[in-house]
């Protein structure tokens, strides 16, 4: 979501130098002496200044024709764990995450057991395409699978959106100006 923003900025700025370590972790900006972080907005802390730099988000309940030919879809975010699905270990706390779901007020978490655990979405849309069980991803990354017809969305009425990617950084430092063009140029304008 960055590089297209960085493919065309930065040739437009060829002093600005831009550093990006990649970590799935929920990394302290401060601690870390970087400059600004990317998370969910819901994962952004309080003191932070946050700018939108995606659209909302959206989580998917997928599973391959072949593995829907063996069970019958789940009704309920309950009746997944009659199913075999697709785990992913959180990197920061190194515990496996629990399925959200929410429908009308109603939220749920929902904690799924299965043969594979991975830290990786690619990876758990991979096995979801092999047929190995239900996968929680992000709905951007099963669209195209969805639309071919290699995977069926389930549960979608319990998958609402939430907010997306954000640039935050501290509230207490005076951003250079430099930085300030950059932030500008990935602020998220939908």
């Amino acid at each position: 979501m960055i590089w297209p923003t960085l493919n065309t900025f930065l040739p437009a700025y060829p002093d600005i130098r831009v550093e990006i370590d990649v970590d799935n972790g929920l990394t302290d900006i401060v601690t870390g002496r970087y400059d600004a972080g990317v998370r969910l907005g819901e994962q952004v802390a309080k003191d932070m200044i946050a700018v939108r730099i995606g659209p909302d988000m959206r989580m998917a309940v997928v599973g391959a024709p072949a593995y829907f030919a063996k069970r019958p879809q789940p009704k309920t975010p309950q009746d997944v764990t009659e199913h075999h699905c697709i785990n992913l270990r959180l990197p920061t706390s190194g515990g496996l995450y629990a399925w959200e779901f929410e429908k009308d007020g109603r939220a749920l978490r929902v904690r799924v057991e299965g043969q594979l655990v991975f830290n990786s979405s690619a990876l758990s849309l991979k096995a979801a395409l092999a047929g190995f069980g239900l996968a929680y991803l992000p709905e951007d990354r099963a669209q195209s699978h969805l639309g071919d017809g290699r995977l069926i969305r389930v549960l979608a009425d319990w998958c609402p959106p939430f907010p997306g990617y954000h640039l935050y950084y501290p509230s207490r430092r005076q951003p250079m100006p430099a930085f300030a063009l950059l932030v500008d140029a990935l602020r998220y304008r939908g």
